[in-house]
């Protein structure tokens, strides 16, 4: 490299030059884009070294759980930077999602030292965390001697950031002062709406801005456009049906899962207002959902959307992100929007799946797991697998005002928008609770009964919460 290019790169790492001038600088220079990126991902590791002793474990060796994921081929794409920066040596074990949680639960359960840190939902550390099976990070996040001081632990998203954290007392708050961090976010998902702009188009659709206009859209796309269905959204009997585009609409409302009083918990789905919605979700589902909508999971939503089957669906944006490229049918003609259900509520309010890290408590070497954690969830790294790998949806602020990565997002239209549209929202709208997969799973078998014209929708909801009442008392809870 010479001193001219050094000398950009430096500059803009100072802060003295914008991304946008550096490029068009190293690009004078005779530099391309994709070189660029490469020499500043270098120079981004070597301004790391200068301020913190990364190489105070070096000769030590880590061992990952990761599922297969486009979070995890960023990191693994950009992993020997970390080696050279640290002198830690990392192994990975992948698996595919469907056997991936299996995986986590028999390392943690045996108590396992074999992983040091593993890729995690933060859902799934309402058992973990409990259980004594994952650490809780605030002691390493909280020592300047552990932590580098570019680590900008609040350029997190806040409402990301603090659903990844819980005092684990059934009902507790997310984010509360005495809540743990028991992971650290790492990528997240929104959901909201991802639509087929042509067909739109031809049946004179306008995008929904709310549950009653969805309805009425998805049901004149089905008839006008023919050969199609006009909404996607989940119905598999699994807690994954209620978390992505019911829950963040039926969150809109102001409608809750839960109840927590003086510290015990009840089934909050007999509402007025949550029968109102109900009915609703299960009329759109009817008249416009796919015909076998009670298999449906996240694949079968993104690739009827990516093969042109649907029109639209109600998931998260970075499944319509993933089908709009690729080999897909439709990839280049989807476009992107916000979702604000209830037509009273001021913006969108998405509920969240957030791919995190967390670390075992089994682990041989934790000060080390901790040097490899704040790295994969630096900015540094953010930087890198947002603007050269498939990082879509980033859990730090700076990155979503990097103007490299909002350019590149510029052939998915909307996207940006609808981020931030909703982004100030969004948050893991359930009650923590050990129960969490009993009650959602319940409640999407519960829906199917609904959709399947088995029960009544006020009568399924009245058994559905005499059920997770009875299961909450059994258990202590309520």
């Amino acid at each position: 490299m010479h001193e001219k290019e050094k000398d950009l790169i430096s500059a803009f790492l100072r802060g003295e030059v914008d991304r946008r001038g550096m490029l068009k600088g190293l690009g004078a220079m005779g530099i391309t884009a994709g070189s660029a990126g490469t020499l500043l991902n270098m120079m981004s590791t070597r301004a790391l070294a200068a301020d913190f002793d990364w190489k105070k474990h070096s000769g030590k060796a880590l061992k990952l759980l990761l599922n297969k994921h486009p979070y995890a081929d960023a990191m693994i794409a950009n992993l020997q930077n970390f080696k050279d920066l640290t002198g830690i040596e990392v192994t990975y074990d992948v698996f595919p999602e469907d056997v991936y949680f299996d995986k986590v639960t028999a390392a943690l359960s045996s108590g396992s030292t074999e992983y040091d840190a593993f890729m995690t939902g933060a859902y799934m550390t309402w058992t973990y965390g409990p259980a004594g099976w994952i650490t809780d990070l605030k002691e390493w996040i909280n020592d300047p001697e552990k932590t580098n001081p570019n680590y900008a632990w609040d350029d997190f998203l806040p409402g990301v950031k603090n659903s990844c954290a819980w005092n684990g007392q059934p009902g507790g708050a997310l984010g509360s002062d005495d809540a743990k961090q028991w992971c650290i976010p790492w990528g997240f998902e929104q959901n909201n709406i991802t639509y087929n702009k042509a067909m739109f188009d031809k049946a004179g659709v306008a995008v929904p801005k709310n549950i009653d206009e969805m309805i009425a859209a998805a049901a004149k796309l089905q008839k006008d456009v023919g050969g199609i269905y006009g909404i996607g959204v989940r119905g598999s009997r699994s807690w994954a049906t209620i978390h992505p585009g019911f829950l963040s609409a039926y969150s809109n409302f102001n409608e809750k899962d839960l109840n927590v009083t003086d510290g015990k918990l009840s089934a909050a789905m007999g509402t007025a207002g949550s029968k109102a919605f109900h009915a609703k979700w299960v009329q759109m589902i009817q008249e416009s959902g796919p015909k076998d909508w009670s298999t449906y999971t996240w694949y079968q939503v993104g690739t009827d959307l990516g093969a042109g089957a649907s029109a639209m669906i109600f998931d998260a944006d970075i499944l319509g992100y993933f089908m709009n490229g690729g080999d897909n049918k439709m990839a280049g003609q989807l476009s992107y929007a916000a979702f604000t259900a209830n037509p009273d509520a001021t913006a969108s309010t998405p509920n969240i799946w957030i791919w995190s890290l967390a670390m075992s408590n089994f682990s041989k070497d934790k000060d080390a797991t901790w040097y490899f954690m704040q790295w994969a969830s630096g900015p540094e790294h953010a930087i890198f697998g947002a603007t050269k790998m498939d990082f879509v949806d980033p859990v730090r602020q700076s990155v979503w005002k990097d103007e490299a990565f909002r350019t590149k997002l510029d052939k998915y239209p909307g996207y940006v928008d609808m981020f931030d549209a909703s982004a100030a929202g969004a948050s893991i709208k359930f009650t923590p609770q050990p129960l969490f997969f009993d009650v959602t799973t319940e409640w999407a078998a519960t829906l199917q009964k609904m959709v399947a014209k088995e029960v009544p929708v006020d009568e399924g909801l009245d058994q559905l919460v005499e059920s997770i009442d009875r299961q909450l008392k059994e258990a202590g809870l309520g």
